[in-house]
């Protein structure tokens, strides 16, 4: 034997383009070439940017929002969520009714120098709920004093007259 050539390998050999046909390397040591994982078509990222969506233009800041907007909203917020709950805070639906109204009418007014408009609606939409549930509320508590003042004065002239 010649001592410059290896000893001869018993294990079968592979060519090249059979690794590639395989799905799974057969020795634990053979590696499967690198492929691409799977994409559908169509779903990469867009060629372009889209345009900017409506009310916005690049580089430009939003305006300021008007200091009465959120006010309103939260007001309005607070009648309707704490109404629900115990009725007191029911008592503030008018100052959220009033306030978002207001904040709406300068919002229009100024031209597109100041936002909040949606803050603003939001309170000013929630204080008129809340004025309307705390009016019913109010002239329920209403007759059942009333009615509770009546049954209390016959039941009272049922005992006075005998």
């Amino acid at each position: 034997m010649n001592d410059s050539q290896p000893p001869p390998d018993d294990r079968p050999t592979l060519a090249k383009d059979d690794r590639r046909t395989r799905p799974y390397p057969q020795s634990p040591y053979e590696q499967v070439p690198y492929q691409q994982p799977f994409q559908q078509p169509g779903f990469g990222p867009p060629a372009y940017p889209g345009p900017p969506g409506p009310g916005f233009a690049p580089g430009h800041p939003l305006p300021p929002k008007h200091p009465s907007a959120t006010t309103a909203m939260v007001l309005g917020i607070v009648a309707l969520g704490g109404g629900l709950m115990c009725g007191l805070p029911l008592v503030v639906a008018p100052w959220a009714w009033v306030t978002g109204g207001r904040a709406v009418r300068e919002i229009d007014a100024s031209g597109g120098t100041l936002g909040g408009r949606g803050d603003a609606q939001a309170g000013y939409v929630m204080g008129i709920v809340g004025t309307v549930l705390l009016v019913l509320g109010s002239l329920f508590v209403l007759l059942y004093v009333i009615l509770v003042i009546g049954l209390f004065a016959g039941f009272l002239g049922v005992l006075s007259s005998t």
